[in-house]
């Protein structure tokens, strides 16, 4: 049934975690635990599923101008995220070769390419 929904509703980021014991927590005393593999092999099909998800709805950005915030710069380019992206969870804004930008930095760029997380942009 969460797959389902999952595919039916199209969001645009979802994660979710195995469960696992917690000092003083009521589900500790449950019975009936699901099985460490049992749990493995759920999580994997979610996070396929959402994969196929987030990469869709990211190949739609290629072309669009998107305003990023700047989080870092090297020596290869600056990486940022735009404003739908929360740091260090969600998917980053990579812009090769702009090492003239700092972090903080608000830019607006064409977004050229997308894989199933990220963006890059120029």
């Amino acid at each position: 049934m969460l797959l389902d929904f999952i595919h039916e509703a199209q969001l645009d980021r979802v994660g979710c975690f195995q469960y696992s014991p917690v000092k003083g927590a009521r589900a500790n005393d449950l019975p009936n635990h699901v099985a460490d593999e049992l749990k493995q092999e759920r999580w994997e099909r979610f996070m396929a599923l959402q994969q196929e998800i987030s990469a869709a709805k990211l190949q739609t950005k290629i072309g669009k101008t998107i305003e990023i915030l700047i989080d870092e710069v090297d020596a290869d380019g600056a990486i940022g995220r735009s404003s739908a992206d929360a740091p260090e969870i969600d998917g980053r804004v990579f812009l090769e070769g702009a090492i003239e930008l700092s972090p903080g930095d608000f830019v607006e760029a064409e977004v050229t390419a997308a894989d199933d997380y990220d963006l890059w942009a120029g």
